[in-house]
């Protein structure tokens, strides 16, 4: 399929923020569709629950697609913040790798690519027997890994790449995200070179603190566009597909 697939070390390692700006990107070069397969923690509003992660990036795409394109988008959506297994078993409908990919060829045949996001690490379970990846390996798009700057993300790191290579999926590079004020310090400053050097992989970018994403604040944006400098890469890797 044509696209890419964002995916993380971990939750909240900042895999939305990293989707938007990379559908904010490709949308001036190809007509781009977000699409978050499976939600955790959910928001009900106007009688539907929404996808916030969805939400964030069609409001930085200045997108506003229709009830049944948001349904391709997010075919999936849980109200407990917790494992896609999990919110699967409680509420007795697990998600299906084969209507995710269903959803996903409807939307490329209105779109010229998608910009998927993953939910949670790469070896999430999905459902009592599948996981995350799987759902990568049935999509077959080239993959962009999120982690978090500090201590700790360079096993996390390397452990993400080894899974998606034995996949054998392509992992287009790692992007480092400071999650938290303050997060800058002489580790964070070394794990990019490091992940680089054992991971055999392209740093695609060290995004800093940016709380003003939020709110959708312009500054925030270019910043952030700015620190994600391998932007152009996942552009190359799609335009490689036609």
């Amino acid at each position: 399929m044509r696209g890419v697939f964002i995916t993380g070390t971990d939750t909240g390692v900042g895999k939305t923020v990293v989707a938007a700006a990379a559908l904010r990107y490709l949308g001036g070069h190809v007509r781009a569709a977000p699409m978050k397969p499976v939600q955790t923690g959910a928001v009900r509003a106007a009688g539907r629950l929404r996808a916030p992660d969805l939400d964030v990036c069609l409001e930085a795409a200045g997108l506003a697609p229709g009830e049944e394109e948001l349904r391709l988008m997010n075919p999936y959506a849980y109200e407990p913040a917790c494992s896609p297994h999990l919110a699967g078993r409680l509420s007795g409908r697990h998600p299906q790798i084969s209507h995710i990919v269903e959803c996903a060829r409807s939307l490329l045949s209105d779109y010229e690519a998608l910009v998927v996001e993953g939910a949670g690490g790469v070896l999430v379970p999905l459902d009592e027997s599948h996981t995350m990846l799987d759902l990568m390996k049935a999509m077959g798009m080239p993959v962009v890994l999120v982690a978090r700057a500090g201590l700790g993300t360079i096993n996390h790191c390397l452990l993400s790449l080894e899974a998606l290579r034995c996949a054998g999926l392509e992992a287009l590079g790692v992007l480092f995200n400071r999650t938290a004020h303050g997060a800058e310090d002489f580790i964070s400053r070394d794990n990019p070179a490091a992940v680089a050097q054992f991971g055999r992989v392209p740093v695609l970018g060290e995004i800093g603190y940016e709380p003003g994403l939020a709110g959708g604040r312009a500054e925030s944006w270019r910043r952030l566009d700015e620190a994600f400098w391998g932007l152009p890469r996942i552009l190359e890797a799609i335009r490689e597909d036609d």
